[in-house]
């Protein structure tokens, strides 16, 4: 995957840069898979299939010229777990789900972790532990495919979802919480109870995977976050802004990982 700042850029642009790269793809052994366009942020993000990055570069190279800030070696399986497989249109651009929109390529990424899942563990036994661990994923998979979001993977005590609308994203964190607090209501003698966090951005690299700064803040939020509370990071505090969700007042956070305090949001749950 290349990313290139791309200031002004417009889906009819892109869709003619495309055009010249399928046209000159095959002398490098090439694919152009698909593309993501962020007109607001001035960002495109193209999906390609090469036998190294030089070769990739030399595409657009010899297409038209506009090169790209980054490439990144991804796997195309979690590049299609995090941003989903996406159709796409006919100039190759990715669309949403469903829609005719395109797709900008900005995710919000979720960790679920059941507390004290280790102790319980010790204390009870594994059929306990499994028959927990079947009830928190029965309900976070229900809640996150409710909202759109997809699972990425099983992290053994809990799950990584993305989403496409980080409102989504903290709606089937809420409806979680509520399902869980429902269950444990109703006379269980082993209440499930869940740590969420959530982040989001868009395709970043850091060492070889796609996501990596915004998956790691997740995660880190996750374990910060106090028993039965999703804490969320700023930028998903304010891309929910009119969208009828509320957020208690900022935390810093010291996480590792990062050197700088990061402002968080627990959200507000009406169970």
């Amino acid at each position: 995957m290349d990313i290139h700042n791309a200031p002004g850029a417009t889906a009819a642009a892109l869709e003619e840069a495309h055009k010249a790269d399928l046209a000159v793809q095959h002398k490098h052994h090439v694919n152009c898979i698909k593309y993501w366009l962020n007109e607001e942020a001035g960002k495109v993000f193209c999906l390609i299939d090469a036998p190294n990055p030089e070769a990739a570069a030399a595409v657009h190279r010899e297409a038209h010229g506009l090169m790209a800030e980054k490439i990144i070696e991804v796997d195309e399986d979690m590049a299609d777990s995090l941003l989903g497989p996406g159709e796409i249109n006919r100039a190759g651009a990715a669309l949403l789900p469903g829609e005719t929109h395109n797709d900008t390529g900005l995710r919000a990424v979720m960790f679920t972790d059941i507390v004290g899942s280790t102790e319980m563990t010790s204390i009870h036994g594994d059929e306990v532990a499994i028959a927990m661990l079947g009830v928190h994923d029965h309900i976070v998979r229900m809640e996150v495919g409710g909202m759109g979001g997809r699972e990425v993977k099983h992290t053994g005590d809990g799950i990584m979802a993305a989403f496409n609308s980080a409102a989504c994203a903290v709606k089937a964190a809420c409806g979680i919480h509520g399902n869980l607090a429902k269950h444990n209501n109703g006379g269980t003698d082993h209440p499930v109870i869940v740590r969420i966090g959530i982040s989001a951005g868009e395709p970043v690299e850091q060492g070889q995977d796609l996501f990596g700064s915004t998956v790691q803040l997740a995660a880190r939020l996750c374990a910060q976050a106090e028993p039965g509370q999703t804490l969320v990071s700023n930028v998903v505090a304010d891309l929910c802004i009119g969208k009828n969700l509320k957020f208690l007042d900022i935390v810093e956070c010291q996480l590792k990982g990062f050197s700088e305090p990061i402002h968080a949001r627990p959200v507000e749950l009406s169970l």
